[in-house]
C-alpha cells in the first residue's frame, strides 16, 4: 500500500509543479542475495521505505524500485507573463515568481 502512496504522491507533483521524474527498477543481479534497498547515483545504498533529497531532487525507495523528481520546475516548460521571471534558490530548493524590473516584489500573473 505504501507503492500506491508514493506513486500518487509523485503525479501529484507532475502535476502541479511540471516537474521532471524517473523511475529505476530494481536490478536483481543475484537471486540468493535480493537488494536490500535502492542504489542512487552516488552508489550509496539507501533502505527500502526511504527517501531523501540531493541537488533539488526528491528520491524514494520502494520494493520496486527508485522513484525520483525534480522539486524545481523546468524552465522552460513554463511560460510568464511579461513582467515576472522566476528565481530559483538551490539551497532550500524553492522558487518565487518576481518582477523582472524589482526582484524584491512578488509577480502575481492576472
Amino acid at each position: 500500500m505504501n507503492s500506491l502512496h508514493v506513486v500518487v504522491y509523485l503525479l501529484g507533483l507532475v502535476v502541479l509543479c511540471e516537474s521532471s521524474c524517473f523511475f529505476q527498477p530494481l536490478a536483481l543481479t543475484d537471486p540468493n542475495n535480493p537488494p536490500k534497498g535502492c542504489v542512487d547515483e552516488d552508489g550509496k545504498e539507501h533502505p527500502f521505505g526511504s527517501q531523501w533529497v540531493k541537488n533539488c531532487v526528491q528520491c524514494y525507495c520502494t520494493g520496486r524500485g527508485m522513484a525520483c523528481c525534480t522539486m524545481i520546475p523546468d524552465l522552460s516548460s513554463i511560460s510568464f507573463p511579461e513582467p515576472c521571471e522566476m528565481l530559483v534558490d538551490k539551497k532550500t530548493c524553492s522558487f518565487r515568481l518576481v518582477l523582472k524590473s524589482d526582484k524584491t516584489k512578488k509577480c502575481i500573473p492576472a
